[in-house]
Formats: structure tokens, sequence, C-alpha cells
């Protein structure tokens, strides 16, 4: 575990100084085309859509796995040196602590061009329909993301990394991938989905709780409200259809003393949640700021920790 433990470390830094380079074809648009086609595939055949389920989603997240074995099995006929540097940069690949920062910030940014700006800036990280979103809505959703992908793009990838390396991480990012692009409940999803949404739920039990104590810590390093975080975690961690999803959102709006939640819209339909925090005041552009800040503390503490149990 600590060879796992340093060379995430290694990967973490690497990704708070370089994001994902807009050169670099990223490994997860590869997973993603490949879930596109298989879909495309498996639903032209026909039959039963829940058992292609189960093929889908272990195709992917078993190939996935081994894409990501088999450089680091040659890389470890050259020595532990090319090892490292190898399993340092594919954790890296599998973080993306700067990437959701910097998207976050576009859409704080796009702000100041003008609501129609801003949802087109939004629309590139949210599931969501953004046609018809205020700014206050605007605002919300880059802060609900930023939330939810502390769980799903930075303390579920770097604690599977540690404890599998490499290879689990991108087994992890295959089912995340496979989460956002089939994983809804809706009719058209419902079926081929519902193994991925199962497989992204189990994966993320775990991180999702990390995360929020972790939140509330880092709520206080940053100097937000610490002690809202965890009163908000505990009386709204289950307000979300997901088992995992509130509890980041829960803390981060606890954290900054604004509601998440509540309706939206997708592909054209509303969907009802509940409400996560209190709406003791609207929410302002400078929360996405401040979601970042809780981001970057959050993930900061995360690898600190894995640090510090890998010297014991």
């Amino acid at each position: 575990m600590r060879e796992y433990a340093l060379a995430l470390i290694a990967g973490y830094l690497l990704d708070l100084l370089l994001g994902d380079p807009s050169w670099l074809y990223h490994p997860v648009r590869v997973i993603g085309a490949y879930i596109g086609f298989l879909e495309k595939k498996l639903r032209a055949r026909g039959g039963n859509l829940r058992k292609s389920a189960l093929f889908l989603t272990a195709s992917t997240v078993l190939s996935t796995m081994a894409a990501a074995a088999l450089p680091l099995c040659l890389l470890r006929l050259w020595g532990r040196l090319p090892l490292f540097i190898g399993m340092a940069l594919l954790d890296w690949m599998g973080l993306a602590v700067r990437s959701m920062a910097v998207e976050a910030k576009g859409v704080y940014q796009a702000l100041d061009k003008g609501v129609e700006a801003a949802r087109r800036q939004v629309a590139r990280i949210v599931g969501r329909d953004t046609q018809r979103l205020t700014e206050e809505e605007i605002i919300k959703a880059a802060v609900e993301t930023v939330a939810e992908n502390t769980t799903d793009g930075v303390i579920s990838p770097m604690l599977y990394a540690a404890l599998g390396g490499p290879v689990l991480l991108w087994g992890v990012k295959a089912s995340s991938t496979l989460d956002s692009m089939v994983g809804y409940m809706d009719e058209k999803y419902r079926d081929i989905g519902w193994s991925s949404a199962r497989l992204d739920d189990v994966l993320n039990f775990v991180p999702a709780r990390l995360t929020a104590g972790l939140m509330v810590c880092a709520a206080w390093f940053s100097r937000l409200d610490a002690r809202g975080a965890l009163r908000i975690v505990r009386r709204d961690h289950a307000n979300h259809k997901s088992p995992n999803c509130a509890w980041s959102e829960a803390a981060t709006a606890g954290a900054l003393g604004i509601q998440l939640g509540g309706t939206h819209e997708y592909f054209g339909k509303p969907v009802e949640k509940p409400t996560i925090g209190d709406n003791r005041r609207a929410a302002e552009r400078a929360d996405i700021l401040r979601a970042n800040r809780l981001l970057y503390w959050t993930a900061g503490l995360m690898a600190a920790l894995i640090g510090i149990l890998a010297l014991l």
C-alpha cells in the first residue's frame, strides 16, 4: 500500500500543477466512446436490456482495468522507478481536482458576460437542462457539481488508488463514467443503466461519507461554517434519490449557508428532489469560489491522511 500511496501523492501534486492539459486526449473520453458504441450495439441487437446492462457494465470496467494494468506490467519489467512513474501518471490522469475547479471558475467568470454565457458554461459540467436557469440557479448548479465531484472525481479515486493502485482507480473511473452516461432511472436508461447505477452506488458508499467528514474539517480550515456543515450533514445526508450524493452536497450547503437541491429539469422533464441545507440567504457568485476552496482543502486533507497512513 505504501508504494500505491506515494504514487498517488505524486499524481495528486501533478494534478494540482497541471490539471488536465488541453493537448492530452483524456482516457475518460476513450471510455465514454466505448460506452456509447457498445450501448448502441446492445440496443440494436434487442433482447433483454437488463441483461445487456450487466455486460455493458462488466465489460467497460474490466477492459478499463486491463488497459491500466498492461502498461504497468511492462514498466515493472524495467524496474521500480519506471513503474512508480507510470503509476503516478495514471493516478494524475484519474484525478480531477484542478480541472473541476477550473471549470467551476469558468462559470463564475462567464457570469460577468451575462446569463446566456453562464448557461453555456455550466452546461459543460452538469447533466441537467440549463436553457432556462436563472443566475442563482446557475450558481447553485456549479456549487452542487463541485460538491458531488469532490466525491466522484477526487476522494473516491484517491481512496481506491491508495488501496489498489491505478488499476483499481481506473475501474472506479469507468464505473463513474458509466453512471454519468447511462445511470439514469428515466424510461430511456432504466434498463440499460441499472447495473451501472448500482455499481456506482456501492463503490461510492464509503467515499461519500468520508468526503462529508473531510469537508466538515475543510470548512474549518477554509474559514467557512464547519458547525453548519456538520449540522446539515447530520440532518440532510439522506435528502437525495442517490444514497451517496447528498453527503457532500449537505456538507457544502452547510458550510456556505445556502440551500441546494430542489426541482431541476433533465431531458425536458422536471425531476423533483428534496432540498439540502437552510435557505438563509440567496446564493451569490462568490459561493462558486468558496466551493472551490472547500474542494482544494478536502483533497489536501485526504492526501495528507493517505500520506500519514502510508508512513506509519
